[in-house]
């Protein structure tokens, strides 16, 4: 059956609430061959998001209504292998403590993308053979960094990673890492290795009917800007960090597909 994933506004709603609410849906999905998979809650946004196994929309919907009357504002169809690469899991959250109160997982995600400068003339300059393993080693830095963060792979691009993080520090963390990593790499490397960074911070459902649309839309477009050897996030992500890191504003930028200026920020990772 297809994969449905809906989003709710939900001011003002405790986690709670929101857990009742889905107890609800589950007590009446039987009687409709629904399966809730799955729910999120971001109470400091007032959203809550919905994984949902059904016939059609319609009937997945009509749950929400008769179980509590709480029907989403956007609903769309959705690839389970993606949602599991963006959020991480496809369970249901387990209360905690000893009050058994409920544990929200936040909405919102954090999307990196790395890019191997001028991958086009390594491959002409060294052969595909030898271009091939700088990719490698390329991969196997970033996805090493991603392990010791807790971030999720979820593609390759060719000469670059796309990965997904539950908050924006431990985005911004792993993407210094990554950058330090490459500098003790080409110390001891004949051939030099520069990637640039770009991250973006967004809820699962934006434009497009595509998850995590215009969240990774601006995280390539922000990699695309970056010059070599840099790190560049967007105000979402540069709100998000911590005193720890150290972010520099460039200003308002023009990203290809983005109509209205984007305000920018270089990490200072050194």
């Amino acid at each position: 059956m297809p994969i449905y994933l809906d989003r709710h506004d939900l001011r003002g709603v405790t986690a709670a609430d929101v857990a009742e609410a889905h107890r609800k849906d589950l007590e009446l999905q039987g009687h409709y061959g629904v399966k809730f998979l799955t729910y999120w809650f971001d109470d400091t946004r007032g959203t809550a998001f919905c994984l949902i196994e059904a016939p059609d929309i319609h009937t997945a919907m009509r749950v929400h209504d008769e179980a509590h009357g709480n029907i989403a504002r956007d609903v769309i169809e959705v690839d389970l292998s993606a949602v599991e690469a963006f959020l991480g899991r496809v369970s249901d959250p387990a209360p905690t403590g000893a009050q058994g109160r409920i544990s929200a997982d936040p909405a919102m995600r954090t999307i990196m993308f790395t890019d191997i400068v001028d991958s086009t003339g390594m491959t002409a300059r060294l052969g595909d053979v030898r271009a091939v393993e700088m990719v490698r080693a390329h991969d196997a830095l970033v996805r090493r960094a991603l392990h010791r963060t807790g971030g999720r792979e979820v593609k390759h691009t060719g000469d670059g990673i796309m990965a997904s993080f539950d908050d924006a520090l431990a985005g911004v963390e792993c993407a210094c890492a990554i950058q330090q990593a490459f500098d003790t790499f080409n110390l001891a490397s004949r051939e030099k290795l520069q990637v640039r960074i770009g991250l973006d911070a967004g809820e699962p459902v934006a434009d497009s009917n595509d998850l995590f649309g215009a969240t990774v839309q601006m995280a390539a477009r922000l990699c695309q800007h970056a010059r070599p050897g840099t790190i560049l996030v967007s105000e979402a992500v540069s709100k998000a960090l911590s005193d720890r890191v150290q972010v520099v504003a460039l200003g308002p930028k023009s990203l290809k597909g983005f109509g209205q200026p984007t305000a920018v920020f270089e990490v200072t990772w050194r």
